[in-house]
């Protein structure tokens, strides 16, 4: 059971503000699987945005001890081994790291059903009230793009198209920088085309 409350929300008239107006946070999790009700938490990385701009020096990255054990697949993709986690903490005892990250800002994520399904079971909230405050990335490239829904796009390819740099893929804090990263240029070009208000680009990423 979740012992922090959830991060304070954005205030809602902010939604109406330019993205350049207000503070993002960008999310990776790293998990044991995919399995929304069973898997969880390895790591998490956090890269703030404020003003437009990436806040490095104020990002987070936490490995977490999860309450089940990876499985061989997950190992393979993130390269995480039980070894590394050898004085990490448990999720409950991070939790209030992740909620300080996640405090006040809109949420951004690459394919952001993963990181809403995940934070809702870590805070005990339901999956909608995270929705309301995400911008999906992916979304973003669809959009901008012109592809359908269902279009297969990985967050690697996707950077490497658009001109950003990606060292260490399934990282969580490389992916979430990745992500910020390569937010910046899809809302820029978003801007140009009159969508620059956070609530256009979280309705183009719902």
């Amino acid at each position: 059971m979740p012992v922090s409350a959830a991060p304070p929300k954005p205030r809602r008239r902010l939604r109406r503000a330019g993205w350049r107006e207000v503070e993002f946070a960008s999310l990776d999790f790293e998990t044991t699987g995919l399995d929304y009700d069973h898997d969880a938490v390895l790591s998490f990385g956090v890269v703030p945005i404020r003003g437009g701009r990436v806040l490095l020096r104020e990002a987070v990255h936490q490995l977490v001890v999860p309450h089940v054990p990876p499985s061989p697949t997950s190992m393979t993709i993130h390269h995480i081994l039980p070894a590394d986690l050898a004085g990490a903490p448990s999720l409950v005892e991070a939790q209030q790291v992740l909620r300080s990250a996640l405090a006040g800002r809109f949420l951004l994520a690459w394919y952001a059903d993963v990181e809403i399904a995940f934070l809702a079971r870590v805070f005990g909230t339901r999956r909608g009230s995270w929705r309301r405050r995400t911008v999906d990335a992916r979304r973003l490239v669809l959009a901008l793009e012109g592809l359908p829904g269902d279009t297969r796009e990985t967050l690697t390819r996707t950077a490497e198209r658009y001109g950003v740099p990606v060292s260490s893929p399934h990282h969580a804090l490389d992916d979430a920088l990745v992500t910020a990263q390569l937010f910046l240029v899809l809302a820029t070009r978003l801007e140009e085309r009159g969508r620059s208000r956070v609530r256009d680009l979280i309705a183009l990423a719902g």
